[in-house]
């Protein structure tokens, strides 16, 4: 049987270290900083009057959650040139995931017409960026809808469920969690996975990177993202009850 070994002695189904510090910066709505690992992402929120201009011609009921990436220039080993005017096609991507994964979280008619932008910086990166942001920033829009329904205004049963996400990948035929950069790399399967406390699938993003895996790997991975967003989802728990 092959035997995995991992930066740290990690097992294949232990999460690197975690700490979310609430109130990381003072001015946004809400604000969160998460670390996995190496990894550092900073996640603040501004609450905006107002909705998207295709909200208003729908004539839709409720509020809108929205979200930007971005990876700071000095985030990886070497600069990469800071994103001026068009975010790159990455940043776009992921951005759209980060979005349509927390807005899960939330009953949107249930919110005043308001805006929440979820701002994800890279502040350091080794792996799992995308599904850092989607961790931090649900404990950062709770945070931010939380202090929204203590000025006064009526959030009651904006709440559906907490949500996270976790990267899972295959190295030498095994399903590993949390990939740092270094294990990503190596990687025959990279799979991001995110899922609410109920173990209900919200967004899979994956591929095979070198050869095809079969749909019991992946039935394995999903089973360890599972187990792994609820330690996840209890972390969350843990930062909120701090505020």
């Amino acid at each position: 049987m092959t035997t995995i070994v991992r930066h740290g002695g990690r097992a294949v189904d232990e999460l690197r270290p975690i700490s979310i510090t609430p109130g990381y910066i003072d001015y946004p709505e809400g604000s969160v900083l998460l670390e996995l690992g190496d990894t550092r992402v900073l996640c603040n929120v501004t609450i905006e009057k107002g909705v998207p201009k295709w909200m208003k011609a729908r004539d839709a009921q409720g509020g809108w959650i929205t979200a930007e990436y971005a990876m700071l220039p000095r985030a990886t080993q070497e600069r990469t040139a800071r994103e001026v005017g068009k975010p790159r096609a990455r940043s776009q991507e992921i951005r759209r995931m980060i979005g349509r994964s927390l807005r899960a979280g939330f009953n949107l008619e249930e919110l005043p017409p308001i805006t929440c932008i979820v701002d994800c910086d890279v502040l350091q990166a080794d792996g799992g960026t995308r599904t850092a942001a989607v961790t931090g920033g649900y404990v950062a829009l709770a945070i931010a809808l939380n202090s929204l329904s203590t000025a006064g205004d009526p959030v009651g049963g904006i709440f559906k469920s907490p949500v996270a996400a976790v990267s899972i990948g295959l190295l030498d035929g095994i399903p590993i969690v949390d990939l740092d950069y270094a294990e990503d790399s190596a990687a025959e399967a990279d799979v991001n996975i995110v899922m609410n406390e109920q173990g209900e699938l919200i967004e899979i993003q994956g591929t095979a990177e070198r050869e095809p895996f079969t749909t019991d790997s992946l039935q394995q991975m999903l089973h360890l993202a599972n187990s792994s967003i609820g330690q996840l989802i209890r972390s969350q728990r843990l930062a909120l009850e701090e505020q």
